[in-house]
């Protein structure tokens, strides 16, 4: 009896097709100019009613920059969105309708931009995701409640991790990571590497699953059911192991949809993802 061939067509298969998210979905270029489009449409209804503070700094470089949303009232609290894009790709300027969800509920809500690889390493955008915690939480008094998608699920993971500086900290209520990357060392292996430009030690230094988790952590991980079956691994990962370390950690999926559709949920008030982000 043959061994499996376990680099070439066996059961983990290509490591590159294994995060290749776009070649996995039919339609996945459509998907962008949808987001785009709706994102436009939202800043616009928004900054007609005075509830869009856009382009705000938090540090000095051109993409050092958020947008922020208010609700009808006093905000609630904080809730944030990190995109996503393999660290590589977009700006907050395509996901603004992500934050109808969190908005309606009363929540005020910032997403920033922050900068791409290869100009910056992923260690240089996780403390510019901390920085700019930092500014956004001075806007908005209360609980802060994170969520991030792919690349963006790593990032605000990491805001949770013990060796990051963050002077908000304490006031992280949860974080919900959709479709994220918490182990980085695979990539290590990937053609996307020859931008990322990660070597052993900082894939080690940057992946979650790898640190401890802040005292009173709550991380709830969500994917697709029909995502590829590498991310689907990736979100039971974390919070099986932050787990046994002493968080409140749990992981779900949403059926009927994949790595671009798991997000929707966030446009809407009453769905399961905008429920997990801000607490029911």
């Amino acid at each position: 009896m043959q061994p499996p061939s376990w680099t070439t067509g066996g059961t983990l298969g290509d490591i590159d097709r294994a995060y290749d998210n776009a070649g996995a979905i039919a339609d996945a270029k459509a998907y962008p100019p949808r987001w785009s489009e709706a994102a436009a449409a939202f800043r616009a209804r928004l900054s007609e009613v005075g509830r869009a503070r856009l382009d705000l700094p938090y540090g000095a470089g051109p993409r050092h920059a958020y947008d922020l949303f208010l609700p009808e009232g006093t905000p609630a609290g904080l809730a944030v969105f990190v995109h996503g894009g393999y660290w590589r790709a977009f700006d907050r300027s395509v996901w603004s309708h992500l934050a109808a969800g969190p908005l309606a509920r009363g929540f005020a809500v910032a997403l920033p931009s922050y900068t791409l690889c290869p100009e910056a390493r992923i260690a240089g955008i996780t403390r510019e995701i901390a920085a700019f915690l930092d500014r956004a939480s001075a806007e908005v008094p209360g609980p802060i409640h994170l969520s991030g998608h792919s690349a963006g699920g790593h990032l605000v993971t990491r805001m949770l991790c013990t060796d990051v500086a963050l002077a908000c900290a304490d006031r992280i209520a949860g974080v919900v990571s959709i479709s994220g990357v918490h182990d980085l060392r695979p990539l290590l292996a990937t053609r996307m590497n020859e931008t990322l430009h990660l070597d052993a030690a900082e894939a080690q230094a940057e992946s979650p699953v790898l640190h401890a988790p802040r005292p009173g952590a709550r991380l709830i991980a969500v994917a697709g059911r029909d995502e590829l079956p590498e991310f689907r691994r990736q979100n039971l990962l974390l919070p099986t192991i932050w787990h046994g370390l002493g968080a409140e950690a749990a992981a779900f999926e949403i059926a009927g949809t994949q790595h671009f559709s798991v997000i929707d949920g966030l446009t809407e008030p009453d769905s399961a993802l905008t429920g997990a982000l801000i607490g029911g």
